[in-house]
């Protein structure tokens, strides 16, 4: 590439040949100049939009391109990672597994149910608290006509707090059932009159507790609520520990 020197060189010599020297001599030099560079800077900004363009992946930055016509300095920064809205998989809560005849499980065995009620092949197990139930055959299987949930250890505060509540309303009463003490109560009686679940709370021992539960639909197969407080003892009574 020409020189400074070599152009003035050259516009000195054609200025000569006129045997005059131009009054613009040294602007045009000095323009000539420029547009060399200017040119020389568009070449090179031309040069890293080319590799814009061709980049397969992320975004690009260009920096600053230097007046001496440098290569422009050009960083990748990485795409953010894809978020997963994939909604969670609901699981089913633990169990106490297959039960059989579901007349015996976790420390209880069931003695007597009412005709017709059979295992309903669910059972819910929270260490020191669990559950299953019972119901016809055919009927839904989140369903249940009676249910059964145990207290343990430190679980029977819960069931001795909720019938110290019922007391505190007067709501319920106290029982015997065979040589134990118990609670008879019908829960979650709703406000607009529907009629809630009568259940027999029953001591099992210091470090156990019952909770026998008729579903409302299945109280009403009974001719009365003395009759469903009758088989709800009759459940109780057929209970038996295995602490």
């Amino acid at each position: 590439m020409p020189t400074l020197e070599d152009e003035i060189r050259r516009l000195m010599a054609d200025e000569t040949a006129r045997l005059h020297a131009a009054p613009d001599l040294a602007e045009r030099v000095m323009r000539s100049s420029r547009s060399k560079r200017r040119r020389a800077r568009v070449a090179a900004l031309a040069t890293s939009v080319a590799v814009i363009a061709a980049a397969p992946i992320g975004y690009l930055t260009v920096g600053s391109v230097a007046m001496t016509g440098q290569e422009p300095t050009i960083s990748v920064v990485p795409e953010p990672p894809p978020i997963d809205d994939t909604p969670p998989v609901p699981t089913e809560p633990p169990n106490l597994g297959d039960l059989g005849d579901g007349r015996e499980f976790g420390h209880v065995r069931v003695g007597y149910l009412p005709e017709r009620l059979q295992w309903s092949q669910r059972s819910v197990d929270n260490g020191d608290r669990y559950s299953t139930t019972y119901n016809y055959k055919g009927d839904d299987k989140g369903s249940y006509r009676v249910r059964i949930h145990m207290y343990e250890e430190e679980a029977v505060q819960e069931a001795d707090d909720q019938i110290q509540a019922y007391r505190g309303e007067e709501d319920g009463e106290e029982v015997t059932v065979g040589a134990r003490s118990g609670y008879l109560v019908v829960q979650n009686v709703g406000e607009d009159g529907m009629k809630g679940a009568p259940t027999l709370f029953l001591r099992m021992g210091d470090r156990q507790w019952a909770e026998i539960m008729f579903s409302p639909v299945y109280a009403e197969e009974f001719s009365s609520a003395e009759a469903v407080d009758a088989e709800l003892k009759r459940i109780g009574e057929g209970l038996t520990s295995t602490m």
